[in-house]
């Protein structure tokens, strides 16, 4: 968004944070939008009807307008080894149907799962929706606040695996992204170009892992999902100018914006 601002400087952006005790997160900053706290919003997930019809309640509509395409990375302890482990292991993992990293291939370890709280954002609502299928974490969860400390647990936790927007996870030094696959047999898909770069030769911006963005965009690595602005639908000023930033982002400098901050085109 600043670097937005820079480019085109007749539009003011101003991020507001969420009420004392919310999480800033796609589930925050939806509800402020129907309370008439925010212009607009962004999400990593879409819509769920409850907020379709609260909206209409309020005497408006909402519309999700796709902007980007991210992927989700699973980050490990980066001493853990680990080729790669499938969605239905991810699932079993998060509800505690596999607790050791040896019932997927690796050593003899117990596996902590972290996590963000389920109220705490777009990224972990589209995890239970998607990949748990519905189903509660298991009691061996730890839940984390923020992604900057389920990070900092995971790269001292042997046993550790976190879940979180791909341009947060690869590129970090202390902790290990993993290949994934969709199912038994198939191939796994990294989330990341080779060479992998992590500890002491981990650095600045030109010695981190890069993102294996051609694998999101394709939908060859199997946990992709589009990014939204959400913008009401009431005639007046808001509308006006959350359609206004979607369609910013969706030029050819905005689309390279958002290529350039981590995420992928979507056009």
């Amino acid at each position: 968004d600043p670097v937005i601002q820079s480019v085109w400087s007749g539009y003011q952006l101003r991020y507001t944070n969420p009420p004392s005790g919310d999480t800033p997160g796609s589930a925050s900053g939806i509800r402020m939008l129907l309370d008439n706290q925010l212009a607009f919003s962004q999400s990593s997930r879409a819509l769920n009807p409850q907020e379709y019809q609260e909206a209409e309640q309020r005497g408006f509509t909402l519309r999700e307008i796709p902007v980007a395409l991210e992927g989700m990375a699973i980050a490990i302890n980066p001493n853990l080894n680990l080729s790669g482990i499938t969605l239905d292991q991810l699932r079993d993992i998060y509800t505690g149907q596999i607790t050791n990293w040896n019932q997927v291939g690796g050593p003899n370890l117990p596996i902590t799962p972290y996590s963000r709280r389920v109220e705490d954002g777009g990224t972990v609502e589209f995890f239970v929706a998607n990949i748990l299928g519905g189903q509660n974490f298991g009691n061996s969860t730890r839940f984390i606040d923020t992604t900057t400390q389920a990070l900092r647990e995971v790269s001292t936790d042997p046993g550790g695996i976190y879940y979180a927007s791909a341009p947060e996870i690869v590129g970090q030094c202390t902790v290990k992204p993993i290949p994934i696959s969709a199912r038994s047999g198939d191939s796994f898909v990294a989330p990341y170009i080779e060479p992998l770069i992590i500890g002491s030769q981990c650095g600045g911006s030109s010695q981190r892992t890069q993102l294996n963005s051609d694998a999101f965009q394709t939908g060859e690595y199997p946990i992709t999902r589009r990014l939204f602005v959400v913008v009401k639908q009431n005639g007046q000023i808001d509308q006006q100018a959350g359609e206004a930033y979607a369609n910013l982002l969706l030029t050819d400098q905005g689309q390279a914006l958002i290529e350039a901050s981590g995420f992928v085109r979507i056009r």
